[in-house]
């Protein structure tokens, strides 16, 4: 005769299992709750595709505005590899125009809808609204673009001297596509 669990008693060493860390409960895919308002994705939109954006963000140096005998460093564009959570290359972000292209040759531009702070010496949060992707493949139907758990990438600190100089400043960023329900 064999016996079996009761259907709690598997759910209960399901859990011990979890809590000591021997079974991996799934990752809980972009929640929105921890971000700010302005940056989170409207309802009735869902997870299209999950990416990690490492790369660099060059600044050049120009007269400011309104102030022309001054320089400062002005954001130029981005260039990063877009890899998936197992570290395998998916895509590219470059721009100008900021452009997400997936390996299968799809891509998007956006126009930026927000920015909030992400915290010191890190890039703001974003969320851009994406437009009709060109070709078809990962980015078709997104609808979205976030840009979340941000490392680094804001202009140097030092001051820039010479208009046209430019300094190119690492980052990381997950970019986050949404598509509608």
């Amino acid at each position: 005769m064999t016996t079996r669990p009761a259907p709690a008693t598997g759910l209960f060493t399901a859990a011990l299992l979890a809590a000591c860390g021997l079974l991996q409960a799934p990752a809980m895919a972009a929640s929105q709750d921890a971000l700010p308002a302005a940056v989170q994705v409207p309802a009735g939109h869902k997870v299209a595709w999950e990416t990690v954006g490492t790369g660099d963000i060059t600044y050049e140096c120009r007269a400011k505005a309104g102030a022309k005998d001054q320089m400062e460093w002005v954001f130029a564009g981005p260039k990063a590899v877009l890899k998936d959570r197992q570290g395998k290359q998916v895509g590219t972000y470059y721009g100008p125009p900021a452009t997400w292209e997936a390996s299968d040759g799809s891509k998007l531009t956006g126009t930026q809808v927000a920015v909030a702070p992400a915290g010191g010496g890190n890039l703001p949060y974003q969320l851009v609204k994406a437009n009709p992707a060109m070709g078809a493949g990962a980015l078709t139907g997104v609808a979205y673009i976030q840009r979340t758990a941000l490392k680094g990438g804001v202009a140097p600190q030092t001051p820039c001297t010479q208009a046209g100089q430019r300094s190119q400043v690492s980052y990381q960023a997950d970019y986050i596509f949404w598509k509608a329900n």
